[in-house]
């Protein structure tokens, strides 16, 4: 199956510049204070967080619309954690937290954001390769 759209984008590191070919990503790349770095740019981890974030946002409402529920004022918070894998490497865990409306009830909020997980290419990409927790707010 042919790709609906590749993104591009290239990267120097930890410390240094991603840019995308188009140029509409260009930013700077530094360590987290937390690492000992100096925090003065994004990194991987935040660039991660948007994307899932987003991409999972956007699942839901198509997800919901399938469902004739109204998300349309949800939001989707990405939490992601760096940490060692105990093998002299490093791993990732997702928490992903859904700020669903009041009126919607908890059986088709949780029936929503597993459908949702099914749904998503970042939880596709995911799935089996690092955990994923879903968390209603």
């Amino acid at each position: 199956m042919n790709p609906l759209y590749t993104a591009i984008a290239t990267a120097s590191g930890r410390d240094g510049r991603a840019v995308s070919n188009d140029g509409r990503l260009d930013v700077t790349v530094a360590m987290p204070k937390e690492l000992g770095g100096d925090g003065l740019g994004t990194n991987p981890e935040q660039l991660f967080a948007a994307g899932y974030a987003a991409c999972f946002a956007s699942a839901m409402k198509l997800v919901a619309g399938g469902m004739d529920l109204d998300v349309s004022d949800a939001s989707v918070t990405a939490e992601v954690g760096l940490k060692a894998n105990g093998s002299g490497g490093f791993a990732l865990d997702v928490v992903l937290r859904a700020e669903l409306p009041d009126t919607l009830s908890a059986e088709d909020g949780e029936r929503l954001l597993e459908a949702t997980h099914q749904v998503c290419p970042y939880s596709n990409a995911t799935r089996g390769n690092i955990p994923v927790s879903l968390v209603r707010e």
